[in-house]
């Protein structure tokens, strides 16, 4: 009898590591998922320990990111990257027949990557070694916003942008709100998300982003909209339907 294939999955963030867990189990039910991960170097260690057999990376993670990991692997791994939407990073996996998977995780395209990853399955793993020095280049040119410069009365201040909560569209201004407060910036909402990590803010509504990091948790109201509770605000943020499918089996 052959064996079930094994794997392990490396996501820094809880939600989107269930999220992909439950898709994983519908479309390869025989697939079994020997451990999690939430940094790269605990991938590392599991994956040293565990010997699976593929191994589903988020391409950003404290302490090491994904393409560290998968570069340590060096080819010993089948290797399916996780990744937010990047232009510059899909174009590279698809050209180098790299398999990965886009957040959120849709039934589609799980379904297209684990019959990809079945067929490999009977080969050794990919060489990755072109593909790691164009993300490379890429990382070196496109890094995410890490800094706010904001308002607050007639003070000027600086902000981490991974301290922010979320941001919030308001009137010609974007309202930035932290654990501690509320600020203004000039930048309009839409030029700001495309500056930050789609890793770790995602856009809940048109004039709504979200820091992943600040949710407690997901709940649905009497429509089956999800509401989000956050860690450490009281307010709560309703997503809307054009954003609702990111949520699903969450």
């Amino acid at each position: 009898m052959t064996p079930s294939p094994r794997a392990l999955i490396a996501e820094d963030e809880p939600l989107l590591r269930a999220q992909l867990k439950a898709r994983l189990a519908d479309a390869w039910p025989e697939l079994d998922i020997l451990a999690e991960a939430e940094t790269g170097a605990q991938a590392l260690a599991l994956i040293e320990k565990l010997k699976p057999d593929i191994v589903f990376l988020d391409i950003r993670m404290p302490t090491l990111s994904g393409l560290d990991v998968a570069q340590k692997l060096a080819g010993s791994i089948h290797v399916v990257f996780v990744t937010a939407y990047d232009e510059y990073a899909v174009a590279a996996f698809e050209e180098g027949a790299v398999d990965y998977v886009l957040k959120p995780v849709t039934p589609e395209r799980i379904a297209k990557v684990v019959t990809r990853v079945k067929a490999r399955l009977a080969a050794p793993p990919l060489d990755l070694t072109t593909l790691f020095a164009r993300l490379a280049e890429r990382e070196a040119v496109a890094a995410p916003l890490k800094w706010i410069r904001a308002s607050l009365g007639a003070t000027m201040q600086m902000i981490a942008v991974h301290d922010v909560v979320y941001f919030q569209a308001e009137d010609k201004y974007t309202k930035v709100v932290t654990d501690g407060g509320e600020a203004l910036i000039k930048k309009p909402i839409k030029e700001l998300f495309e500056q930050l990590d789609p890793e770790q803010f995602w856009q809940v509504h048109r004039g709504t982003i979200v820091n992943l990091r600040a949710i407690e948790r997901i709940e649905r109201d009497w429509r089956d909209q999800p509401i989000i509770t956050l860690r450490s605000r009281p307010e709560k943020l309703t997503v809307s339907r054009t954003f609702a499918h990111r949520f699903k089996t969450m």
